[in-house]
């Protein structure tokens, strides 16, 4: 088995494409940027991942062209993380992973986790890419995300634990 630095070498595009976000970190930072959260301790809080991962991981995201960094202070500085077009083209693999894992992984009772609305008829728009209502195909632009109630309590106690931690 040749190791991931080589993966270049085959054809696969699957294969290449793993190569650079082929991991549980790199999939949950992808999802803080889809979310607006380019801060690095914020995205750390959410993913629940150290230091060194997050860090590890967005340079590596940095380096194969799908995110860019972005000072936001001088003193000391700090940066955020904006996705770039090509990590902008990664989000229907993410929009996938939401509706298969929605799907498949998920009881009914306990909801969906994320609604998206279509910004233009006010629609929800479900598991699709396609808005039910007006029937026009939607995109990243066209949708806004509303977490459900669940969800936000479970991102703000990943964002308390994170601060208690003293992270």
């Amino acid at each position: 088995m040749s190791p991931w630095s080589d993966i270049g070498n085959t054809t696969c595009p699957i294969a290449r494409s793993l190569a650079i976000v082929g991991d549980r970190w790199t999939l949950l930072i992808l999802r803080e940027l889809f979310f607006g959260n380019g801060r690095f301790e914020e995205i750390q809080a959410q993913t629940e991942a150290s230091s060194q991962m997050v860090s590890a991981r967005l340079k590596r995201l940095e380096a194969d062209g799908l995110v860019d960094r972005h000072r936001y202070s001088e003193h000391p500085p700090r940066y955020e993380y904006r996705l770039t077009e090509k990590g902008q083209g990664f989000y229907p693999v993410m929009m996938a992973l939401r509706v298969w894992g929605e799907t498949w992984l998920k009881t009914p009772e306990e909801g969906v986790a994320v609604r998206y609305r279509h910004r233009t008829c006010g629609h929800e728009v479900g598991l699709d890419f396609v808005c039910p209502s007006c029937g026009a195909v939607v995109g990243k632009d066209d949708l806004e995300p509303e977490l459900s109630a669940k969800s936000i309590e479970e991102r703000a106690k990943r964002h308390a634990d994170f601060k208690a931690r003293g992270a």
